[in-house]
Formats: structure tokens, sequence, C-alpha cells
């Protein structure tokens, strides 16, 4: 290997099926232990990032920097007595958990980490990959979609109304938002040509995707949030609501396997944006052009891919600590009614335009100027909107109470009851 020119021109599909089956258990394996660390490393950084916005240390004890308090946390739930409710359908309860955390990991067998290497202590070369396909960012959306039967069903065999609703309303929030994000992924495969996420992470080589095709990467952003079920889309688990959602009859390691799989599918969603949006593997323009040229060698891509998706954690991390929760319909409304059809029309002038600029005698720079004022416009629609939510609002329901006084029962713009101090008349004489 020679340099970066080089790896990309060797790395395409047919060196994948190549491996002998020593090395692809090594491979699988290697897949699990990191994601099972990056686990632990994003609980710790999660605790230690809103600590400091909080003003708190966050945890500094059990080793360095605290790094083992995750450790403990999850040998303490290994330890932690295992309880199953009498009302639970027993079989559906114990495999809910196993069918939420395995297509975490199996998603992952598809994502690039490096390019073609050299394997140590042997003649044979292999790609930093487990596998690829020509629908691999498909079969990552469908890996994806069977994790919801495992949330959905954990809900369901509970036997308790408050993690049924939960889990159906994990579901409807996972499928609407999954919708969004398999349409801001269209434009990536228009430029890109292809569905192979090697084959995506090499057509990135002289310009990422995410300065492209920007309003793809933010649709996609927000997608992978509320895909996910996290702050400020944490609905499914709101306490004041359903307690804690979907896993609240589940405890030890149960519990730790729902767990597991919310931040294993946090680093797939991050693997993914950074092999659709930001390269993939590849260094950062600067250091993967003339100024290092050795920046893509070796197991260097390992590491710029890392940092790309722990910069994704920690813009999880950043939401959580700063922004409050939204409302159930709120959040729906905004999936269904702006992101949605704002990715239609996206596809659509992507297409157009790409159509334009495969065409001989075309001016890209008309090209760059058509996509900025797209942009705009986008950022336009998504802070400025209309006032139809207003319009939306049900009328004012204007009582008085004990003491004469009026109160408008939906002034929050759902109906609420009235404070301790000002209870309707005609409820006092029931």
């Amino acid at each position: 290997m020679t340099g970066s020119t080089t790896i990309l021109a060797s790395e395409d599909l047919s060196a994948f099926g190549q491996d002998p089956w020593w090395l692809v258990m090594i491979k699988a394996v290697l897949i699990f232990v990191v994601l099972v660390l990056l686990t632990l490393f994003n609980i710790w950084f999660e605790r230690r990032v809103v600590a400091r916005m909080q003003h708190r240390p966050g945890p500094n004890v059990h080793g360095p920097f605290g790094l083992l308090q995750s450790l403990a946390d999850g040998v303490k739930l290994a330890l932690k007595e295992d309880i199953i409710p009498k009302a639970a359908d027993k079989v559906v309860y114990l495999l809910a958990p196993v069918v939420a955390v395995i297509p975490a990991f199996l998603a992952f067998a598809v994502i690039p980490f490096g390019p073609v290497v050299d394997v140590p202590f042997t003649d044979r070369v292999t790609p930093l990959q487990l596998t690829d396909m020509p629908v691999a960012v498909l079969f990552i959306l469908a890996i994806a979609s069977i994790g919801i039967y495992g949330i959905v069903l954990g809900g369901w065999s509970s036997g308790s109304t408050y993690s049924l609703l939960g889990g159906l309303r994990s579901s409807a929030q996972m499928i609407s938002y999954e919708v969004a994000m398999g349409l801001a992924l269209v434009a990536v495969f228009l430029y890109a040509g292809s569905m192979s996420t090697s084959e995506i992470v090499r057509a990135q080589e002289e310009l990422w995707f995410g300065l492209i095709l920007i309003p793809s990467f933010v649709i996609y952003m927000i997608a992978m949030v509320g895909e996910t079920n996290r702050a400020p889309f944490d609905l499914p688990e709101a306490e004041g609501e359903l307690v804690g959602g979907f896993h609240t009859e589940y405890s030890s390691l149960k519990f730790a396997l729902f767990y597991l799989a919310e931040y294993i599918n946090m680093a797939t969603v991050s693997a993914l944006a950074t092999t659709l949006f930001l390269g993939g593997w590849q260094a950062p323009y600067p250091l993967g052009g003339p100024i290092w040229e050795g920046a893509n060698e070796g197991f260097w891509p390992v590491l710029w891919f890392l940092g790309k998706v722990v910069a994704f954690i920690f813009v999880f991390i950043w939401l959580r600590g700063t922004l409050p929760r939204l409302r159930y319909d709120q959040f729906m409304r905004f999936g269904w009614k702006r992101l949605i059809p704002i990715a239609l029309v996206w596809i659509v002038a992507v297409a157009t335009i790409r159509s334009i600029s495969t065409s001989d005698g075309f001016d890209r720079t008309y090209l760059l100027a058509a996509i900025a004022v797209i942009a705009v416009l986008f950022v336009g629609l998504f802070f400025f909107g209309s006032d139809e939510e207003a319009a939306e609002e049900p009328a004012a329901d204007v009582g008085a109470d004990a003491d004469g006084h009026d109160f408008d029962a939906f002034a929050g713009g759902y109906p609420v009851p009235p404070m301790s101090s000002a209870t309707p008349t005609r409820a006092k004489e029931r």
C-alpha cells in the first residue's frame, strides 16, 4: 500500500467473501468487543459531559478518571434480583430483550472501519469490514426495523398498562422517523450511484456528502435522534407519564440488554452517518490531501472513523443536556407534517440537479448556487413555519373557580385541571 489512492482503487465488492472462516470469526469477535467497550465508554462519557454542563465532577472515583464506573454499574445490574411479573408472558418476556439487542450488533456487519490492510503474521490482505453487499444500507435499515419488535413485545408481554403504552409509543415513534431517515439517504444513493457502504465511502474521496447534501444531513441527524428514543425525543420513557416506558417491568440482565441495545443503536446511527455523510474512515481533507500522504494507510483510518463516531455521540449528549422534552403530539406532527414532506421535496430537487449536472455543457457554478438557495429555503421551512399549529388548537374552555376568577382549561394547548386554588364550583359540589 503506497498511498490512499491505491487503497481506494483496490477496494471493491470483489474483495469480500475471500476470507477464511477463522478470519471472519476474528472480525466478528473484534466488532463485538469494540461495541461493548464503546458502550461502556459512551455511558461514562455521557455522565462526565452532562456533569460538566451542570458544574458537577461526574464519576471520578472508580478507576482513572472514573472510567471503571460503567463496568461497576454493569456488574451491579448482573447481580440484582431477577424478577418476572406474574401477569407476564414468560417466553416473550424473556425473548424481547434478546430480539432488541441482536439487531444492534448485526447492523455493524456492513460498516467499513477502514480500507484493505495486511493481516499480521500472514500474507493475506483483507478489508476492515466484516462483509459488504450491493444493498448494504438497506440491510442496516431492515435490521434496525427488527429491533422495534423487541421493544413492542417487551412492553406487551410485561402485563403492565404503562409498559404496553410505552412500547406502542416507542414503536410508533421509531417507525415514523425511520421513514424520514430512509428518505434522507436517497440523495446519497443518487450521488454515490450505489447502496454499498464501501462504495459510498469511496465516492466521497474528493468531497464529503455532508457538505453537498446539507439538507439530507440535517434531516438524518434529526431522524436518528428520534429513531434512538434519545432526549429531547425520549418520549417512550417519560417518567411523569409512563414511568420507565416499555422496560418498566424489567430488571437485572434483561434490563441491561435493553440498556445495551439503546447505546449500541446510538453507535449504529452515528457510524452510518459517518459512513454516508462524513467520508467514513477517510481522514479530514487537509490531512488526507497534500499535508499527510499516509493519513489513510494502516490502522489510522480506524482512528478517524472512531473519532467521527464519538463526535456524533457527543451531539447526542449535548442535546440531552440542553433541550427539554417535547410533547408527544408535537413530536409526531413534526415528523409527519414537516420532516417527511421536506425530505420528499429535497429528493426531487436532488434528482433534478443530479440529472442536469451529468449532462454536457452545464456550468457547475449554477449547480452550487441552486443547492445554496434550496438549503436556505429548507432552513426557512424548519425555523419559520406557518402558524397552522396555532390554528389547530382547540377553542378555549373558560370557566369560573370558587372565587369567581376565570381560568382557561386549554391555555397550555391541551385540557388540564385547574390548580388547587382554582377548583371549579361544580367540582366542589360533587
